[in-house]
């Protein structure tokens, strides 16, 4: 039971009191002050200081300084009056009790609302560099965008420079043309000139020139016309690209429907976010990126770090319980650890989110059937381990090495081979 101290000295003003508190010998360290606006206490064991005060002061503002083998407090009170003593007169136990509680309880609101201001604060802190943030990437957005539009406009300007350039050559080019087509009118009219005076007097003959003019005549202006004919066009090739299939299945065995029901369910895979938990408000944005966090997962798994690797893992499923692989992966390290039951928890959860059965998600189906049966055989449930054999064995028959666990199982059943799992 603690010694009750009562050698101790006390001063005051209208607005303060100085208490003094021999500390007997005792180490500062060993001395616990806890003070509220009506309750002073002092534990410095073997020793115990407690006083429940006239009135009321500020603990806020009060203050307490330790040395020189003595504890020395400033109380400021919250009236300015003088007190006849330093402790309350003609108090019971079972009022001391009360007080003692309602300072207690007094003195933890009064750290929780410390710690939810704080918390604020932190808030506030991280909304306002927040928007610092937005504000420097939208100012960086705008310079970009202004400089597209700059070297836009740079563009369009030397574009119409180069067409301008274009119409140019193109009325140089057509004056030649104009004149030659001027010459050969001209050379057809004096052709046309020289057959009117080849003409002769008999009929015969008449007529017969005549129909060689006309004929004549017929072919110069054709010649012209084909004078005035453009060029035809230079000869070129169009390439055609089609967009090329998710699944390169053909007609005959198409399953269109399966496929775009998988790629419906890995689209809402990766849209089924989940980072409203609190503890992942600390997180960068790169850390509550599941495929950031699978890729970190698989690098730990590649060094033999399986613990690390499934906290990677864990973290994902966390913000996305919906993608197969994470669990596929899981399984892997559960089963490096020979956490057996939780290899198999892990393989059937992801087959049962690799649904429907594509070619898409064969590889990730064969593996997780080959995890969940090696967790079988070392739980020496060999029938079990051997149907997952023979499942992954379907999906691809041509695996060699499935193929030899299988075989190697079926002989373990039979009792023809010795259980090496």
């Amino acid at each position: 039971m603690p010694v009750q101290i009562s050698d101790y000295s006390w001063q005051q003003t209208p607005a303060a009191v100085f208490l003094s508190l021999p500390l007997r010998g005792v180490s500062v360290r060993d001395a616990d002050v806890f003070c509220t606006e009506n309750y002073l206490k002092v534990n410095f064991p073997p020793f115990l200081f407690e006083v429940f005060l006239y009135a009321p002061i500020d603990d806020a503002s009060s203050k307490a300084k330790i040395g020189n083998d003595a504890v020395t407090f400033t109380l400021y009170k919250k009236e300015a009056t003088m007190w006849e003593t330093l402790s309350m007169p003609g108090v019971d136990k079972e009022t001391k009790k009360k007080i003692r509680e309602k300072s207690i309880l007094q003195a933890q609101q009064t750290a929780q609302e410390a710690v939810e201001a704080k918390a604020t604060a932190r808030r506030e802190d991280q909304k306002y560099a927040l928007t610092v943030m937005m504000k420097i990437e939208e100012d960086e957005r705008k310079k970009i965008e202004d400089m597209k539009e700059n070297e836009r406009r740079k563009a369009t300007k030397e574009l119409e420079m180069w067409k301008e350039c274009q119409k140019k050559d193109k009325e140089q080019k057509a004056i030649p043309r104009e004149e030659k087509l001027c010459q050969q009118g001209k050379q057809t009219k004096e052709e046309r000139k020289k057959l009117k005076c080849k003409t002769v007097t008999r009929n015969s003959s008449f007529t017969h020139h005549a129909t060689k003019g006309k004929n004549s005549e017929d072919i110069f202006v054709e010649a012209l016309q084909e004078a005035t004919v453009p060029a035809p066009r230079s000869v070129g090739s169009i390439k055609i690209s089609f967009t090329p299939r998710v699944f390169p299945t053909a007609l005959r065995e198409s399953r269109v429907a399966e496929e775009e029901e998988w790629l419906h369910k890995q689209a809402e895979a990766r849209r089924a976010m989940n980072t409203d938990i609190p503890e992942f408000c600390d997180l960068k944005e790169e850390e509550k990126n599941p495929d950031w966090l699978k890729e970190k997962g698989n690098k730990l798994f590649a060094t033999e770090n399986y613990l690390a690797a499934i906290n990677a893992y864990n973290l994902a499923i966390r913000l996305n319980n919906k993608i197969p692989l994470l669990y596929l992966n899981r399984a892997a390290c559960h089963l490096k650890l020979k956490n057996l039951h939780k290899a198999i928890e892990d393989s059937s959860k992801a087959l049962e989110l690799l649904t429907p059965p594509v070619t898409d998600n064969a590889n990730a189906r064969m593996k997780a059937h080959v995890r969940r049966g090696t967790a079988f055989c070392r739980l020496e449930l060999y029938v079990e381990g051997l149907q997952d054999y023979e499942a992954a064995l379907k999906i691809e028959p041509a695996n060699e090495i499935v193929q030899r666990d299988a075989e190697k199982i079926r002989n373990i059943i039979q009792g023809t081979e010795v259980n090496s799992y």
